[in-house]
Protein backbone atom coordinates (compact mmCIF):
# COMPACT_ATOMS: atom_id res chain seq x y z
CA UNK A 1 0.00 0.00 0.00
CA UNK A 2 2.03 3.06 -1.31
CA UNK A 3 -0.29 5.37 0.25
CA UNK A 4 1.14 4.27 3.80
CA UNK A 5 4.52 5.79 5.60
CA UNK A 6 7.92 3.77 4.68
CA UNK A 7 8.67 1.80 7.49
CA UNK A 8 12.82 2.74 7.64
CA UNK A 9 12.35 6.27 6.10
CA UNK A 10 12.51 8.72 2.84
CA UNK A 11 14.85 10.76 1.47
CA UNK A 12 14.96 13.34 -1.48
CA UNK A 13 17.92 12.97 -4.14
CA UNK A 14 18.75 14.91 -7.15
CA UNK A 15 20.42 14.05 -10.32
CA UNK A 16 23.93 13.80 -9.30
CA UNK A 17 23.93 12.95 -5.21
CA UNK A 18 26.36 11.97 -3.39
CA UNK A 19 27.25 9.57 -1.57
CA UNK A 20 26.38 7.28 -4.76
CA UNK A 21 25.15 4.69 -4.12
CA UNK A 22 22.65 6.04 -0.85
CA UNK A 23 22.61 2.90 1.39
CA UNK A 24 19.97 1.99 3.97
CA UNK A 25 19.46 -1.01 6.32
CA UNK A 26 16.33 -3.21 6.04
CA UNK A 27 14.52 -5.86 7.04
CA UNK A 28 13.35 -7.97 4.16
CA UNK A 29 10.21 -9.83 3.58
CA UNK A 30 6.47 -9.29 5.38
CA UNK A 31 3.58 -11.32 5.03
CA UNK A 32 2.09 -10.18 1.85
CA UNK A 33 2.41 -12.69 -1.33
CA UNK A 34 3.41 -9.66 -4.06
CA UNK A 35 3.25 -12.68 -6.86
CA UNK A 36 -0.45 -13.28 -5.83
CA UNK A 37 -1.18 -9.33 -5.11
CA UNK A 38 0.89 -7.30 -7.56
CA UNK A 39 1.24 -10.20 -9.84
CA UNK A 40 3.34 -10.07 -12.84
CA UNK A 41 6.97 -9.78 -12.89
CA UNK A 42 6.74 -9.42 -9.04
CA UNK A 43 7.80 -12.21 -6.26
CA UNK A 44 8.71 -12.62 -2.74
CA UNK A 45 6.87 -11.89 0.39
CA UNK A 46 6.79 -7.75 0.97
CA UNK A 47 5.65 -5.73 4.04
CA UNK A 48 1.96 -3.77 3.53
CA UNK A 49 4.07 -0.57 3.91
CA UNK A 50 6.80 0.59 2.03
CA UNK A 51 10.07 -0.18 3.30
CA UNK A 52 11.68 3.43 1.68
CA UNK A 53 10.49 6.06 -0.16
CA UNK A 54 13.16 7.55 -2.82
CA UNK A 55 11.71 11.41 -3.86
CA UNK A 56 14.13 11.62 -6.99
CA UNK A 57 14.70 14.65 -9.41
CA UNK A 58 16.16 13.09 -12.76
CA UNK A 59 19.27 14.27 -14.78
CA UNK A 60 21.07 12.39 -17.26
CA UNK A 61 21.77 9.46 -15.47
CA UNK A 62 20.08 6.50 -14.87
CA UNK A 63 18.49 5.35 -11.39
CA UNK A 64 19.16 2.02 -9.93
CA UNK A 65 17.90 0.40 -7.37
CA UNK A 66 19.16 -2.98 -5.57
CA UNK A 67 20.03 -5.17 -2.91
CA UNK A 68 22.88 -6.74 -0.79
CA UNK A 69 22.18 -9.26 1.52
CA UNK A 70 23.35 -13.15 2.12
CA UNK A 71 19.57 -14.20 1.75
CA UNK A 72 17.35 -14.72 -1.44
CA UNK A 73 15.68 -11.74 -1.53
CA UNK A 74 12.99 -9.60 -4.40
CA UNK A 75 12.62 -5.72 -4.97
CA UNK A 76 9.63 -4.15 -5.66
CA UNK A 77 9.44 -0.52 -6.57
CA UNK A 78 6.50 1.43 -7.50
CA UNK A 79 6.76 4.24 -9.61
CA UNK A 80 5.83 7.94 -10.18
CA UNK A 81 3.57 6.35 -12.71
CA UNK A 82 1.85 4.21 -10.63
CA UNK A 83 3.32 1.21 -12.25
CA UNK A 84 5.07 -2.06 -10.48
CA UNK A 85 8.42 -2.61 -11.15
CA UNK A 86 10.00 -6.22 -9.54
CA UNK A 87 13.21 -8.41 -10.11
CA UNK A 88 14.09 -11.25 -7.93
CA UNK A 89 18.07 -12.18 -9.61
CA UNK A 90 19.05 -9.09 -11.37
CA UNK A 91 21.83 -8.37 -9.42
CA UNK A 92 25.56 -8.28 -9.47
CA UNK A 93 25.56 -12.52 -7.06
CA UNK A 94 22.62 -13.61 -8.77
CA UNK A 95 20.32 -13.84 -5.69
CA UNK A 96 19.97 -9.99 -5.08
CA UNK A 97 17.55 -8.53 -7.05
CA UNK A 98 18.10 -4.95 -9.40
CA UNK A 99 15.78 -2.86 -10.70
CA UNK A 100 17.14 0.21 -12.82
CA UNK A 101 15.51 2.61 -14.82
CA UNK A 102 17.39 3.92 -17.86
CA UNK A 103 15.20 6.88 -18.25
CA UNK A 104 14.13 7.97 -14.57
CA UNK A 105 10.60 9.74 -14.02
CA UNK A 106 10.40 12.59 -11.83
CA UNK A 107 9.02 11.43 -8.32
CA UNK A 108 8.03 8.96 -5.48
CA UNK A 109 9.51 5.86 -5.68
CA UNK A 110 8.23 3.28 -3.60
CA UNK A 111 10.44 0.68 -2.87
CA UNK A 112 9.53 -2.87 -1.00
CA UNK A 113 12.67 -5.19 -0.23
CA UNK A 114 11.07 -8.44 0.30
CA UNK A 115 12.13 -12.99 1.14
CA UNK A 116 11.83 -15.12 -2.20
CA UNK A 117 9.83 -18.20 -0.83
CA UNK A 118 9.02 -17.52 2.50
CA UNK A 119 7.94 -14.70 4.86
CA UNK A 120 11.45 -14.52 6.77
CA UNK A 121 12.68 -11.15 7.74
CA UNK A 122 16.88 -11.01 6.59
CA UNK A 123 19.38 -8.10 7.29
CA UNK A 124 19.64 -6.01 4.11
CA UNK A 125 21.10 -3.04 2.45
CA UNK A 126 18.81 -1.17 0.07
CA UNK A 127 21.47 0.61 -2.29
CA UNK A 128 20.31 3.53 -4.93
CA UNK A 129 22.68 4.84 -7.36
CA UNK A 130 23.22 6.32 -10.76
CA UNK A 131 26.20 4.48 -11.47
CA UNK A 132 26.01 0.99 -10.57
CA UNK A 133 23.84 -2.32 -8.78
CA UNK A 134 25.07 -4.59 -5.74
Amino acid sequence: DFSLNPTYGAIQLRAGFTPDPFQVNIQSGGSINAAQTIGGSCTGYIARAPDYRVNYTPGSFPLIFSVASGADTTLVVNGPDRRWYCDDDGGTNGLNPMVRFNTPMAGQYDVWVGTYGSNQNFSTTLHVSEVTSQ
